[in-house]
């Protein structure tokens, strides 16, 4: 079945970007928000949720900017990201995700990454 692209923005306030890169970019960072144990080895990421592994390749990166991730059982053209955006004119900063979900597991899976970046906002206090 056909996945559906989807964008979601956050609201990271005042965060320094650097101080959010290491949250996004980091198995140690990762591992606070995102799952429960993230192992990396070079482009290979190892995601646990309740023990149970999922393996993502780091498909780009751009140091402090944005990151992307390319689960290794999933379509090729499917991927997610976390973007770091700033604005010099508000000083805030946004988390920009996107990612990919089937149209009926769409909604869920966006409201299971505003609960996770829900759990980052408040590691961060903000």
């Amino acid at each position: 079945m056909l996945k559906n692209k989807y964008i979601l923005e956050f609201d990271m306030k005042g965060t320094p970007a650097s101080l959010l890169w290491i949250y996004l970019s980091t198995p140690s960072g990762l591992r606070q928000w995102f799952a429960d144990e993230v192992e990396q080895d070079g482009k290979l990421f190892t995601f646990y949720w309740e023990k149970y592994p999922t393996d993502a390749m780091q498909v780009s990166v751009r140091s402090g900017e944005r990151i992307k991730f390319r689960w290794v059982d999933d379509d090729e053209k499917c991927y997610f990201e976390f973007k770091i955006t700033n604005s010099e004119l508000t000083g805030k900063t946004q988390l920009i995700i996107t990612d990919f979900a089937e149209p009926s597991e769409e909604n869920e899976a966006q409201a299971l990454w505003t609960k996770q970046v829900k759990n980052l906002k408040r590691m961060l206090g903000c």
